[in-house]
């Protein structure tokens, strides 16, 4: 059995693809990468948020499961939309990696809680949100561009440190520019960061589906971003929006942390459910319904007449 893999072209895109072939193959499966190009990819002059957050890094990738060219498309989880074409299908997981951002600089006494004021990029509205909730005295700057554009950005001193994602720095081996991590607690991740999602179209022959899932899907981190991403769904939340939410197991437990954040950063609504892992869709939604009437629809109005 052969299987064609569609990812991006990035050196953090092609270790996720990487990664998935490898499995394939300890299990047995032969596979190609295909590369592709996306909007996001190609657009770098202008915010995510500008360039509406509805399959920026994912739609040339689910064009191409649809003429059947690839057999699987690897994404980030964190840059699926919330809600998939009817036509397309998430059919596995990875294991999550660490999921907490990090602080990373070429200056290791860097911390957002020294009261030191320094400028700091990143273009994630939920990070930026958060940084004005939790350290108004930094400066930010919007910093688009795969992982290494953003580091010769950081080293062109356009900025002083970047806010990342733990598990992309862990993967291409950056850990020794880490200067702080970031809790969980406040800086509550983007839904899905951590792992790798796996889409295919539903044509895809049951055989094939079968044996890529049994190869590459960690039940334990789907039930989980089951959870996230029904919360996430119900929140109409993409790219644009500062949602956050990250399940996590506690005993037999699913227990989803979610919340959303004003664009300036005052108003931070943040919640915690638990339930059976059997229940984990019901779970998002109703964390969803719990923070839209504690305020957070108004917060999203707000934040889309800013848009």
């Amino acid at each position: 059995m052969h299987i064609k893999i569609g990812t991006r072209a990035s050196r953090l895109a092609l270790w996720q693809a990487e990664y998935i072939q490898q499995l394939l193959q300890d299990g047995g499966l032969t596979s190609e990468l295909v590369l592709i190009e996306t909007k996001g990819d190609q657009i770098l002059d202008r915010s995510l948020a500008k360039l509406g957050s509805k399959g920026v890094f994912t739609q040339e990738l689910e064009d191409q499961l649809r003429v059947g060219s690839i057999d699987i498309a690897v994404h980030s989880a964190k840059d699926l939309q919330s809600s998939l074409p009817a036509d397309l299908g998430i059919i596995a997981f990875t294991e999550r990696e660490q999921a907490n951002d990090v602080l990373v600089s070429r200056n290791k006494t860097l911390s957002l809680t020294s009261g030191q004021a320094f400028v700091i990029g990143t273009s994630s509205t939920r990070r930026v949100a958060m940084l004005k909730q939790y350290a108004p005295h930094l400066h930010v700057v919007d910093m688009r561009g795969n992982l290494q554009t953003r580091l010769r950005k950081l080293d062109e001193g356009q900025c002083d440190a970047l806010l990342l994602a733990y598990a992309g720095v862990h993967r291409m081996e950056y850990d020794d520019l880490i200067a702080e991590h970031l809790s969980l607690s406040e800086f509550t991740p983007a839904v899905g960061q951590g792992s790798v999602a796996i889409e295919a179209a539903n044509k895809l022959p049951t055989d094939k589906l079968d044996a890529i899932r049994q190869l590459t899907n960690h039940e334990p981190t789907e039930t989980c971003l089951t959870a996230e991403r029904a919360y996430l769904r119900r929140l109409e939340g993409g790219c644009s929006i500062p949602v956050f939410a990250l399940a996590t197991w506690v005993g037999q437990d699913v227990s989803l942390t979610g919340g959303i954040i004003s664009l300036d950063g005052t108003q931070l609504l943040r919640e915690t459910f638990t339930g059976p892992p059997g229940e984990a869709e019901q779970l998002g939604q109703q964390l969803a319904e719990h923070v839209l009437a504690m305020g957070g629809q108004e917060i999203l109005l707000s934040i889309r007449e800013q848009l």
